[in-house]
Parts: structure tokens; sequence; C-alpha cells
């Protein structure tokens, strides 16, 4: 069981729904010391079982809520690898991002940060055809493998290592609504402001938005 199933508590195949937005964040291995974890997770615990009854709403903003406090510690970037502030590493995750755009999900946008990714995409469930293996009736699930798989293998490639090169498990997020999507492509486009790498996202090289979004 790696760190991030221990916070988490998940085990993909994740569940994700047919038609909808799916906000995913992956990282590179070893990127957030396990203390830092194991103190998230008993937060996370404290705050759900204050929850007086079970309410869909109030379990999405708790899981929100901590999902924003293990993003800052992304940002901080005090200990493991920052393969991905090297130029030609980002570029070989965005294109392979890109590559799978249109067969396997439709993107909405993302951004690559020195250590961890943001994604949105739509899910294409119903597009079997393109899924193969174990996970190949978890359509969402096979193309995170791909695209993780691929990039793993291209970017070790080009750093001339070997070893693991992302953390296993991923985080995501169905979105539900119009609001929580435009909420959602804000927070993405903004992470490198709010990291202060830069002042103005539109400043950042490697964040993109689909241009259905139009002007922002």
């Amino acid at each position: 069981m790696s760190t991030y199933d221990i916070f988490y508590r998940r085990n993909l195949p994740h569940y994700h729904l047919d038609g909808y937005p799916l906000f995913v964040t992956f990282r590179l291995a070893d990127s957030i010391p396990f203390s830092v974890l194991a103190k998230l997770k008993i937060q996370r615990e404290n705050g759900l079982k204050a929850l007086k009854k079970y309410d869909l709403g109030e379990m999405d903003k708790l899981e929100q809520k901590y999902f924003r406090l293990y993003d800052e510690w992304l940002d901080r970037c005090e200990i493991g690898p920052q393969w991905l502030r090297e130029h030609r590493i980002a570029q070989i995750v965005m294109k392979e991002i890109h590559e799978l755009s249109g067969s396997h999900y439709k993107l909405i946008a993302y951004c690559i940060m020195p250590n961890h990714v943001h994604l949105l995409i739509e899910s294409i469930v119903g597009n079997q055809r393109k899924h193969q293996g174990k996970s190949a009736q978890y359509p969402v699930t096979d193309s995170l493998r791909l695209l993780k798989g691929r990039t793993a293998r291209f970017c070790n490639l080009q750093l001339t290592r070997f070893g693991k090169f992302w953390q296993h498990e991923s985080y995501d997020h169905v979105i539900r609504s119009d609001e929580e999507l435009s909420g959602t492509v804000l927070y993405i486009l903004n992470n490198p402001v709010k990291a202060g790498l830069v002042k103005n996202w539109r400043d950042w090289e490697y964040s993109h938005k689909n241009p259905e979004l139009g002007e922002w």
C-alpha cells in the first residue's frame, strides 16, 4: 500500500460518471513526507466523524478542503524530485496529454507543476474499443494508466534513470455542475500563481485550457 493509498483510502479502479468532467491530480513519487500524509489522514477522518449525517455535498466540501491542504504541500516542493521543472520533461508530459485527447478523453484544462499535474478531462466511458487489459472495463482508469505509463517511460529515458516516476495512486473528483467546473478550471490555471511561480497564469508555459471555453 502506498502512502497515497493511506491518505485517500482509495484503490483503483475508481468510480467515474459517463459524460461528467473529472478533475485528476497525480504527483511524482515521494513528493510528500509520510508524516504529512498521516497527519492529513487523521484530520480528514476527524472531519468525517464530525458530520452529523450522510450528506454528499458536505462530504465533497470536506474532501476538497483536505485536497487543498494536500496540494499546498505539493506547491511548497520541500522534498522529493522536481523533474517536471525541466522544460524537456514537462514537454513530454504535455505531448502525451494532448496525444490521448479525442480518442480517450476530451481535454478541458491542465497545469504541469514542478512535482505534480492537474488534469481536467471529460471521460469517454462508452469508448471501449480504445482500452485493453484488466482495466479495459474502467476506461478513465485505463486512460490514466496509459498516460502515466507512457510519460514515466519517456521521462525516465530522458533523465537516464530507472525506478518509479509517478506515485501509484491519483486523486480524482467528479465535477457535477457548471459552477464547479468553472471554479476547477480557475483553480488549475491559477496554481502557478498561488505557488509564486508567475504573476499571471497566462505566463506559465505548462498550462492549457480548451479553446471552446473562450476567453478568460
